[in-house]
């Protein structure tokens, strides 16, 4: 485990954000009940290693649910860890599969990631599975990549095995039986985030309607010679790389102009990016929900 400890540091920040506990609320913790014992980098501030994280993730999950902070500093790593996985079942328990899904791929335990990934979907279904726990680990991942936390192995660790997980769930479902609407996925040249294209994939699927996924990283001209060999209704591209104002406002258009018989769909974070009005045959989705909405109101 050497290798992951010395590429993974976290500052009090970082464990404030992946927490919900102040850092104020850290610092005091720390003096008071000793629960961390941080480094200290030449510049005197607090860095926290893979098993701080860990350690503090569970303080935190059973802090908020309920247990104070004075009898939590009393009890062993062996206790904490016990008593996080007793606790019953409630919204609460989505966030612990979240964590232990974020102390797995910090570790590479594949069959720990996996083991949690099945759990889940036994007890609530594979799209709550998504939703509720998927969604909100990659939004975790998300800010550990905005600190330099997380090293790309283990992104792509974790990637893999969810990717494997939705292609078999897709897999799974009956062939599409609504041929009134036919889909064509895609992300965009230098977009490799493809979970969230799955899901959507998985979604239309399981509706019923016929959907072809072209995956990441296709340029424009591909699907254009697609669509003059097959039937194209609904143009579904998904961007979560981070568009300028204008790189957004231009792909829009652009879309909307070499598709211009086809519905397009473009969703993602940076949808938020669209300063100008959409044109006529361009959608606009802000968020997983909003795309479930549009496919079930279609269905």
């Amino acid at each position: 485990m050497t290798y992951i400890k010395t590429l993974n540091s976290f500052t009090i920040k970082d464990v404030e954000k992946l927490t919900g506990i102040k850092a104020h609320t850290i610092r005091i913790w720390e003096q008071r009940y000793q629960i961390l014992r941080p480094k200290r980098k030449d510049t005197n501030h607090r860095v926290y290693d893979n098993d701080d994280l860990k350690h503090i993730m569970r303080i935190a999950y059973l802090y908020h649910n309920g247990y104070k902070i004075s009898k939590l500093a009393q009890m062993s790593d062996e206790e904490i860890i016990r008593l996080s996985l007793e606790q019953p079942t409630s919204n609460n328990y989505y966030q612990l599969q979240v964590n232990q899904l974020v102390e797995a791929m910090i570790d590479f335990d594949q069959a720990k990631f996996e083991k949690i990934f099945h759990t889940v979907i036994l007890r609530i279904g594979f799209e709550q599975c998504i939703l509720q726990v998927i969604y909100p680990y990659l939004e975790k991942v998300g800010l550990l990549w905005l600190t330099g936390s997380v090293v790309p192995a283990q992104e792509h660790f974790a990637s893999m095995i969810i990717r494997k997980k939705m292609l078999v769930a897709i897999d799974g479902l009956e062939l599409p039986t609504n041929g009134n609407y036919h889909f064509l996925l895609f992300l965009p040249e230098g977009e490799h985030h493809e979970i969230p294209v799955l899901f959507v994939q998985y979604l239309l699927k399981k509706t019923g309607f016929p959907v072809i996924n072209f995956g990441p990283n296709v340029p424009l001209e591909d699907l254009k010679f697609y669509t003059m060999h097959k039937p194209v209704s609904h143009l579904y591209a998904h961007i979560v790389t981070h568009y300028m104002k204008k790189e957004m406002d231009h792909f829009v258009q652009n879309l909307s102009s070499l598709f211009p018989g086809t519905t397009v769909i473009v969703s993602g974070a940076s949808v938020e990016n669209v300063s100008q009005p959409a044109p006529a045959n361009v959608i606009l989705l802000k968020s997983v929900h909003e795309v479930m909405q549009y496919i079930y109101a279609l269905a």
